[in-house]
């Protein structure tokens, strides 16, 4: 069975469960893989990146390539 063949089904059964308080465990278990998957994709930099990105980030300041913080936490707030 295919990954798409296998949500519907998985849906489909959801759908027939007529227990919130199984509907609220399935909502967390869900909520608490997608956090465990997010985090798994998450690796460590190389000492080489990691020198890369800092070399970059001083290029940048010292070309005035960089964002004011009032001016980021305006933008931020335009992206909710």
């Amino acid at each position: 069975m295919d990954l798409q063949t296998r949500k519907i089904s998985f849906v489909q059964e959801f759908l027939q469960v007529q227990s919130e308080e199984v509907v609220i465990r399935m909502e967390h278990a869900l909520k608490r893989e997608i956090k465990n998957i997010s985090v798994k994709d998450v690796r460590p930099l190389t000492l080489e990146e990691l020198n890369k990105r800092i070399d970059q980030s001083l290029l940048d300041s010292q070309n005035d390539r960089i964002t004011d913080n009032k001016d980021l936490t305006t933008e931020i707030q335009e992206w909710v």
